[in-house]
């Protein structure tokens, strides 16, 4: 570029505040003369300016945004214009709407006088589709003009002088790259949304809507994979089933302090086996030290900030939604207080000057002092920050662009989001922090445990970076081959729990890892769900689906198409930086993606009846409200609801013939009972149930059909539902429910229940097949290939129920014939007494040895594994051995005892009088 004389520049920025920003630091405000342009919102700077010698006059505006949309030629608009499957093909153009002509019209009169244009979008891939609308519109009116693109990270003078000294040509792969995108997403969207919003919401009533029969049941190609993670882990929670273990603790007191060792196994699920090793730990409970390691340990800092980590950080540090705190952090970006919010990138580049920025905040009153130190050379607190692998060539890391102690104009979420960028920016230019780190092993007759301390020796970047903390222990000092004896040794129980609901940093995380989304569109996915009524978040920001969106999951989940996992978008999004990256081409990417998801929505038109279902379990039926009022007649009350104790519940039948009993509150009360899914027939009677409570509970009239049920169960069977029918209750196992379960998804969960459904909830699984001759059709507790066995397990005797039981050795009470459900034992049968004082316990196999009852005996471990909630300590003083028995909580227990003499001071595997 050459002197001369002064060309006419046309500026075009994404928004008016950039307009301002960029005008005001080029022309440092001198000389600055504003005019309107044909939109009031959109104006126009002039000023003077020099680049690379060259004398400009510089028009700076602005859109707001896109200029263009991507949308259908006028006939395939109406919803009921044309076969949503036509629109995989249907012509599409992009054009600029009614409410953008104020801004072409400015920029076709402005573009018409000036040889330059310059384009300041953001510098992303969406930035860089915007910068080709810009261009289309200007050539229109100017195909001479001369095309520019300012690439800037922040709203500085530093970043912007330099920017607009080194222009450069705009990427059009970039812009191919959303055009893809915008199309994939506008045919695949339009399509499903018309098919499932004319398919159901009529079909139903959608009471959380107030205007339901305009209300949009939206499908979105990333929306369904985000709502997808939200459900799947909301099914897992509800088909958990806690399962007990136990595992075994030790602990040593010293004057210098206290050590709590690990059982290195962790824990079983077996209780015998615990039980038989922590018999073996206390008969020799003296502790070997195996191991003793000291160690340095560092914790390092972050690395530099990247736009989902700042997303995930503000929600789990203050709570902030993903599109609230981009919401702050743009407002902090078009101040100047922080670099662009959009990136990827999360590793400086080796031309960045870190220290200048440091430098800047050597003034605040809080961290200050932290800066001075780490620019100290003596401190040695300074370390370039390492990167954590990812670039997208176009900005850095987030990181502070300007000093400030707190604008007045700030609310609290914008001081903790500028704090937070700070100090992460400040902890990833320091050094780790560094602990020592002490390591003991010990063996209790043969079995390890581990425990460990730590000592800081220097917090280092913990000392800025407050959202993060090393906690740590101090261990009295062991050394190699010490023995000891343990001040406590105990047998603890505990249950398996599920995981929690997801908060919106572990949503992010899924769909990060996922590729769902980009760092720029992620938190306006979530937005949709809640918008859209497909999820909730409480005020810990964990997500629920709600009605619909479990429904519409569920719907496509049954036809068998995983539309909702995010593999298919995961491979759209990696075609799309393909395409962005010039390794494939836009049409080739469009064809095949296109191809792939019409052949999808064929199959699910084909299949629809799959999403009525899913519809019917939560939504009741416009058909069935208009069929005469009231839905349900008095006859089909089963009770009151035991959940809300506000609306009845009433026996339903779904559309695909299969019973349920479900509460008329609903969707605010969740309470069904899922019914064996080979009932024909049911109809509730006015015979009440003498045995459940509160009542009435009316029984119900079931006939079933005859080849889904076994041969020695009647066709016709009066009944309760609430689990003090055993005939039903095994007719469930046996036959499984008609609920929404399907055996290829068995974490799917079954909404909310009231443990007076308990047995049918646990129910609800298809039952496998039997342990003991691998067929299906029956239960375990029902296979012909033991009814041998069964006939001499019942000579011992049948209770009230008639079911196998034997009397217990103890208190004389029968004990009735059970089934394992551990690890080990699945499926093994047993006898156990119900009394919490002598906890009798057998396995049935080991009554059939030689020995008789003696056989028996041999089979309880101490009698101490048929109640699985109670564990033991020990209590070592001296030589001497004072054992007493406690719960988990600590709790005596009393009736504990050796089960061949009944002394409580000792096991029964040591037992003097054994084999005697």
């Amino acid at each position: 570029m050459t002197s001369g004389r002064p060309i006419r520049v046309l500026n075009v920025a994404e928004k008016p505040s950039v307009a301002k920003a960029v005008a005001g630091i080029l022309s440092k405000n001198q000389g600055l003369r504003v005019r309107e342009g044909r939109s009031r919102f959109n104006k126009i700077f002039e000023f003077s300016y020099v680049i690379q010698g060259q004398p400009c006059l510089m028009l700076m505006t602005s859109v707001t945004g896109h200029l263009m949309e991507l949308e259908f030629e006028e006939r395939y608009r109406k919803w009921h214009s044309c076969d949503p499957a036509d629109l995989y093909q249907a012509p599409v153009r992009k054009h600029v709407p009614e409410d953008k002509l104020d801004i072409k019209r400015t920029l076709d009169e402005e573009a018409r006088n000036c040889q330059w244009l310059v384009l300041w979008l953001d510098c992303d891939r969406e930035g860089e589709n915007i910068a080709f609308e810009v261009i289309e519109v200007c050539t229109g009116a100017n195909r001479h003009l001369t095309i520019w693109r300012a690439r800037f990270s922040a709203l500085i003078d530093r970043e912007i002088h330099e920017s607009v000294q080194n222009l450069v040509r705009p990427n059009h792969l970039f812009a191919d790259a959303v055009d893809v995108r915008q199309e994939i997403d506008l045919r695949i969207g339009a399509s499903f949304t018309r098919f499932q919003t004319m398919l159901l919401r009529d079909a139903f009533m959608l009471d959380f809507a107030t205007d339901d029969r305009n209300l949009v049941l939206s499908y979105g190609p990333c929306q369904f994979p985000t709502l997808g993670f939200i459900v799947e882990r909301y099914w897992e929670i509800q088909s958990h089933e806690p399962e007990e273990f136990w595992t075994i603790n030790c602990s040593h007191n010293l004057p210098e302090g206290t050590a709590t060792f690990n059982w290195m196994r962790g824990h079983m699920f077996d209780y015998t086996c615990a039980v038989i090793l922590y018999e073996m730990c206390i008969q020799d409970s003296v502790a070997t030290v195996t191991k003793v390691k000291n160690q340095e340990k560092l914790k390092y800092p972050p690395h530099p900030l990247n736009t989902i980590e700042m997303e995930k950080r503000a929600s789990r540090y203050f709570r902030m939604s993903s599109e609230h705190t981009m919401k702050v952090a743009e407002d902090l970006y078009q101040a100047g207080f922080i670099s662009y919010p959009r990136t990827e990138t999360d590793g400086f580049s080796e031309r960045t000057n870190l220290q200048t920025i440091v430098q800047e905040q050597q003034g605040h009153p809080v961290w200050g002092p932290y800066a001075q130190r780490l620019l100290d050379p003596g401190a040695g607190l300074w370390r370039n920050p390492s990167g954590g692998g990812h670039d997208d060539k176009a900005h850095p890391p987030i990181h502070p662009t300007k000093f400030s102690a707190g604008e007045s104009g700030w609310s609290q979420d914008h001081h903790r989001l500028y704090e937070l960028v700070v100090r992460h920016f400040l902890a990833c230019v320091s050094q780790p922090a560094v602990g020592a780190e002490t390591t003991v092993d010990i063996d209790i007759a043969g079995e390890s445990f581990s425990t460990s301390g730590r000592v800081i020796i220097a917090r280092n970047y913990l000392d800025v970076y407050r959202f993060e903390s090393w906690g740590g222990s101090v261990i009295p000092t062991y050394t190699f081959g010490q023995q000891f004896v343990p001040t406590t040794l105990t047998l603890d129980s505990g249950v398996t729990r599920p995981p929690p609901l997801l908060t919106e940093a572990d949503l992010l995380n899924c769909m990060d890892k996922a590729g769902i989304g980009t760092d720029a569109t992620m938190h306006d996915h979530i937005k949709k769900l809640l918008d859209r009524f497909y999820a909730t978040k409480d005020s810990n920001t964990r997500f629920s689906p709600t009605n619909l969106g479990e429904a519409l999951v569920m719907g496509y989940d049954d036809m068998g198409y995983e539309l909702w996992k995010p593999y298919l978008r995961s491979m759209m999004e990696c075609d799309m930086k393909a395409v962005s990256i010039g390794t494939k081409r836009k049409a080739e990417v469009l064809a095949t993606c296109l191809d792939q998801m019409k052949a999808c929505f064929l199959d699910a038109r084909l299949n629809k009846l799959k999403l009525l279902e899913a519809m019917a379990v939560f939504f009741e039926s416009r058909s069935n409200r208009s069929a005469g009022g009231e839905q349900h007649s008095i006859g089909e009350v089963v009770r009151r609801c035991n959940l809300c104790q506000e609306s009845d519940m009433v026996l339903k039948r779904k559309p695909d013939g299969n019973f349920m009993v479900g509460c008329l509150g609903f969707p605010q009360c969740r309470n069904v009972v899922w019914l064996p899914g080979s009932i024909l027939e049911a109809t509730v009677t006015t015979n009440i149930c003498s045995f459940c409570t509160p009542g009435p509970v009316f029984r119900i009239q079931f006939k079933f059909r005859r080849l889904e049920i076994p041969p020695n169960y009647n066709v016709e069977h009066l009944g309760c539902i609430y689990g003090c029918d055993e005939i039903l209750r095994q007719l469930t196992e046996i036959c499984g429910t008609g609920s929404r379960n399907h055996s290829g998804m068995p974490a799917r969960g079954r909404g909310s229940t009231t443990s007076s459904n308990s047995s049918f909830q646990r129910s609800n699984i298809r039952p496998s097949a039997c342990v003991h001759c691998s067929q299906a059709g029956h239960s375990s507790n029902d296979c012909p290939s033991q009814a041998s066995r069964f006939r001499n397990t019942r000579s011992s005797g049948m209770n009230s129920q008639g079911e196998a039981s034997i009397p217990c050795n103890t208190c004389g009470a029968p004990c009735t014939l059970r089934t394992a459900n551990t690890a080990n034992n699945r499926g093994r049968k047993f006898y156990s007494c119900q009394s919490q004082e002598c906890n009798f316990f057998v396995w049935e196999d080991s009554m059939n040895n030689s020995n008789g009852g003696r056989g028996a005996h041999r089979a309880n471990v101490a009698n101490s594994a048929s109640n699985p909630r109670r564990g033991g300590r020990v209590n070592i003083r001296g030589n001497s051995v004072d054992v007493s028995f406690v719960s988990a909580t600590g709790d005596p227990i009393s009736g504990r005892r050796c089960y061949v003499c009944g002394d409580p001071s000792h096991f029964a595997n040591v037992c003097p009088n054994r084999g005697m």
